[in-house]
């Protein structure tokens, strides 16, 4: 966490925590895999309560392909894809739950690009 806070200025802090403060985080959202919402809550303090990160410093997940999100999630808790964030938020998770989380994620209405 410290290599992303470091890029943080002091505004940005109080204004993450005055957010993560109010912000509801529940237990169980509506539609979380069951058994998952302290793991989506977790996921929710970077990306977003449904995916949708409130800050450009982290991707928005929701509403990407579930096989990516996946795909993405065993690569980091197989060491394939680098990153010691997310390593450490995935390494203790079984492929059921990651495969959960993938497929709630996925259903959570992302960007769209109008065509």
């Amino acid at each position: 966490m410290r290599g992303i806070a470091e890029s943080l200025s002091e505004q940005d802090m109080a204004d993450l925590a005055a957010y993560y403060g109010t912000a509801q985080l529940p237990a169980q959202a509506a539609g979380d895999p069951a058994g998952a919402g302290e793991t989506s809550a977790v996921c929710a303090v970077c990306h977003g309560v449904d995916g949708n990160s409130p800050t450009p410093e982290f991707p928005r997940i929701a509403g990407q392909h579930e096989d990516y999100l996946y795909q993405a999630v065993r690569a980091y808790q197989t060491g394939a894809r680098k990153n010691p964030i997310m390593a450490a938020q995935v390494e203790k998770l079984s492929r059921r739950e990651l495969r959960e989380l993938a497929a709630w994620f996925a259903s959570r209405q992302g960007l769209h690009v109008k065509r």
